[in-house]
């Protein structure tokens, strides 16, 4: 057995999913040791003393509320390199926190918006479909090992992603906004984003277990580039 590599804080809250085989994706994981802290005590963990005891940080939260000391507890970590992997919903956090967005290097719109003057639809989902991935870079210390498939599970339309983002899968399901995995880079840190995850579909499959899992190790800076 692989010794313990990485130490991940797993940010839940504001959303239900299904636990028990969420955590077992987790607990498959070598080389990976995971805490769980939930809402709304989890932005303290954004401070340096909470923050020293992990490497990664990873959303899979929908959460609005955010002091200002918690922004910049969490700004600090990402000047300085703590690695952030953001999942499926939380995709959605903070909404009126602009600098999130370009966090992520995305976001997904709760409600109609606008973009320079011009009103937008607010962001759709849908469901239990199958949906054709098709990997963009397989090249990519994420997606190594990673072959197109096809996965049940839900899609996210309507969504931004922002210029300058690395993309990492795709898909051409009518429902779903293209770009579906990505890389973004903030302050010294690597951001990584999965779409996919939405329930025990997803979490069963093998190829979004290796793309989670590389994400961490990614994130971690334990793989290049």
């Amino acid at each position: 057995m692989l010794p313990l590599l990485v130490h991940a804080l797993i940010v839940t809250g504001g959303h239900d999913f299904e636990r028990q085989p969420f955590f077992a994706v987790w607990d498959s994981f070598e080389g990976v040791k995971y805490r769980e802290v939930t809402h709304p005590e989890a932005n303290d963990w954004y401070a340096p003393e909470q923050a020293a005891s992990y490497d990664v940080l990873v959303l899979y939260d929908l959460n609005e509320s955010i002091t200002d000391a918690q922004k910049a507890n969490l700004l600090a970590l990402l000047e300085k390199g703590k690695g952030l992997v953001v999942l499926h919903h939380a995709l959605a956090d903070y909404q009126n926190w602009a600098e999130f967005e370009k966090i992520v290097g995305g976001r997904y719109h709760l409600a109609p918006w606008t973009k320079d003057g011009q009103p937008q639809p607010a962001s759709t989902f849908r469901e239990g479909v199958d949906i054709k991935v098709r990997v963009a870079d397989a090249e990519h210390p994420i997606t190594q090992g990673v072959t197109d498939i096809t996965i049940h599970d839900e899609v996210y339309g309507l969504y931004t992603v922002l210029p300058g983002v690395h993309p990492l899968l795709t898909t051409d399901h009518p429902d779903s906004t293209p770009i579906i995995g990505w890389t973004n880079t903030y302050g010294r840190s690597r951001v990584a984003y999965l779409q996919l995850g939405h329930g025990r579909a997803a979490y069963e499959n093998a190829s979004y277990r290796r793309l989670l899992r590389q994400a961490i190790m990614w994130a971690a800076g334990l793989s290049t580039p």
